[in-house]
């Protein structure tokens, strides 16, 4: 290259460099965030210009990370806005779960009332009349046992009096 040229190419990047650091003074005094891609377009010059200049691109961070001064108001933050929208959504995914399972239990509540109301379903006090099955199956059980006593008495009785009558038989 010549040096008309280089000399050209330098005068260029000092006017890029000018315009860069006079909207970075404009967004400083403004209360909007400073970003690379806001500051290039406020300065009329390619992101990667400010990537290539890295005392630029450490002044543009210097100044996004930089508190408001006293007395003016906070500007949101990039940062700030990603925590908020994390927290927003690990919420929503836990109302959400809260949702299903109230919607699970309301469910299960809806369908019980239904099948009570619809006669199909049981008894409310179904555990009173399984005590009370309970309670006949052992009588029930307690009656066939002394039925069968009875039954061997019965029996015993029957051999018995079938012995006599043949011994009275016999003895005639």
């Amino acid at each position: 290259m010549t040096s008309s040229m280089t000399d050209g190419r330098r005068a260029d990047s000092a006017r890029r460099r000018e315009r860069v650091l006079k909207a970075l003074d404009v967004m400083l005094r403004g209360d909007g965030d400073i970003t690379v891609s806001g500051l290039a377009r406020a300065a009329r010059v390619d992101r990667s210009f400010l990537y290539r200049h890295r005392d630029l691109l450490e002044r543009v961070h210097a100044a996004a990370s930089t508190p408001p001064e006293e007395g003016r108001i906070a500007a949101v933050s990039r940062a700030s806005l990603q925590a908020d929208l994390a927290n927003a959504l690990e919420r929503n995914k836990r109302l959400a779960s809260r949702v299903r399972q109230l919607e699970k239990r309301l469910s299960q509540t809806l369908g019980e009332a239904a099948w009570t109301e619809s006669g199909l379903g049981a008894p409310a006090d179904i555990d009173e009349l399984q005590r009370r099955i309970t309670m006949l199956e052992q009588e029930l059980a307690n009656t066939r046992s002394q039925l069968e006593e009875r039954n061997d008495d019965l029996d015993a009785a029957w051999a018995a009096n079938r012995e006599l009558t043949r011994a009275l038989n016999q003895g005639r």
